[in-house]
């Protein structure tokens, strides 16, 4: 008796981890592969079956703690650009590839840092202050042409800030892993051993730089006092690159003459902190790259990716676990 025929080969099963919202549509995934959208608690029950786990809510620490002893799915996405929430060590050591949302907030973080930079130079939350007091009160600003920008993190957000920030005006350079001269995008890029020697140089700083174990707590008292007492601190990376009590009493010192914080080590940010309530400090709730159609994009880039993974192609944004980040090739 012949053999029978092999059946068809079922689609993927793509679990989706929401969280408070769902992605506004998966009609591109679903033409793909079956999809179950899940929450928290029914995470590690769904886990054991998937093909593909799409990390919708990027907030989330319920990965780690649902991730079957035997090995999870795969392929993780996560629809963000940092993938430090994942990085927990079973999935590290597995064989399951992560890849991240990268290229969707490039662009829009950059407009959103220039916009600071633009604000701290012309005071303008200084004036939104003023106007809501009623009260006429003439200042002088300073000018940004030629100003010194300092960007901590050369992947693709970091370059498209360099690049917005050279197009103002503004002479960049940067730090990353390796030190590199005549970057197209930031210039001079110093070592990250050498930052503390690149902060002393910078009118404006600007963290972009992944949550890694060597980027973690990286701008600390010693750093700040490294800095110039009339520039500003930039965070539009993650809230732990900073020691956030040692950046208030910088900013209480005059150490520093003030900061725009996007990011910040637990958010929401506490309605007790004092950041809120200093004048020198723009406070701002996560929201740098989120302009409108950022849902949109972030399905978009799973759906293009997840059809790589059904057509036999290499996946793209693929994240060196051991890095942190998505690596120089960024395929698998």
């Amino acid at each position: 008796m012949d053999a029978a025929a092999p059946g068809p080969v079922p689609p993927p099963l793509v679990v989706v981890l929401t969280g408070d919202d769902a992605p506004p549509s998966l009609r591109a995934v679903e033409a793909l592969a079956r999809v179950r959208l899940v929450g928290e608690p029914d995470l590690a029950a769904a886990l054991p079956g998937a093909d593909v786990l799409f990390v919708w809510d990027f907030w989330t620490e319920a990965v780690a703690a649902a991730w079957p002893p035997s090995g999870g799915p795969g392929w993780v996405h996560i629809a963000s650009a940092g993938v430090d929430r994942l990085l927990f060590p079973a999935l590290v050591e597995s064989g399951t590839v992560v890849t991240n949302s990268r290229g969707v907030f490039d662009e829009p973080i950059a407009e959103y840092v220039l916009g600071l930079v633009i604000a701290l130079a012309k005071d303008l939350h200084g004036t939104v202050r003023l106007q809501g007091e009623r009260r006429w009160r003439h200042r002088e600003t300073e000018r940004i042409t030629g100003a010194r920008a300092l960007v901590v993190g050369t992947g693709p957000i970091g370059r498209a800030i360099g690049r917005r920030l050279a197009g103002a005006g503004l002479a960049v350079s940067g730090v990353g892993r390796a030190a590199r001269a005549a970057d197209p995008d930031l210039g001079t890029v110093h070592p990250m051993e050498r930052l503390g020697e690149a902060l002393a140089d910078a009118d404006y700083v600007v963290l972009a730089a992944p949550l890694t174990d060597a980027t973690r707590d990286m701008v600390d008292a010693a750093a700040l006092a490294r800095m110039r007492p009339s520039a500003r601190l930039i965070n539009v990376g993650r809230g732990q690159l900073v020691v956030e009590d040692d950046l208030v009493a910088a900013l209480r010192a005059g150490v520093i003459a003030g900061a725009a914080l996007d990011v910040f080590v637990d958010e929401p940010l506490a309605a007790s902190s004092p950041l809120w309530e200093m004048p020198n400090v723009i406070v701002s709730p996560h929201m740098s790259g989120d302009a409108t159609g950022w849902r949109e994009a972030l399905v978009q880039v799973f759906a293009e990716n997840l059809a790589c993974r059904v057509e036999g192609r290499p996946l793209r944004n693929v994240v060196d676990k051991r890095l942190g980040y998505v690596g120089s090739r960024g395929v698998q």
